[in-house]
């Protein structure tokens, strides 16, 4: 059951990181780039003139369940890593 939560956690990470990605790329930039695509001029998007606003939090909360995540699944692996038993000595049949 463990390693079943470890496997739906990491495809959580990745989906996580591919909505982060997204978010960050549908951004206006400066120079009006991925982001024209998607939204064309402000006051036609989905959150009004305050777009850039509300795509900065969900930028920034996005980011720390990120880091988040990747902390606490760094943690996971590493005591996954730690709880398997590895042999102190070779099997006599590999001595052979």
């Amino acid at each position: 059951m463990g390693l079943f939560l470890y496997f739906v956690a990491i495809t959580l990470f990745i989906l996580t990181s591919i909505f982060l990605c997204f978010v960050i790329l549908i951004q206006e930039s400066k120079s009006t780039g991925l982001g024209a695509s998607f939204g064309g001029e402000a006051s036609g998007s989905l959150f009004g003139t305050s777009t850039a606003d509300v795509l900065k939090k969900i930028t920034g909360w996005v980011a720390v369940v990120f880091f988040t995540a990747c902390v606490l699944l760094s943690f996971w692996t590493t005591s996954m890593a730690r709880s398997q038993s590895t042999p102190t000595t070779f099997p006599q049949e590999m001595i052979e």
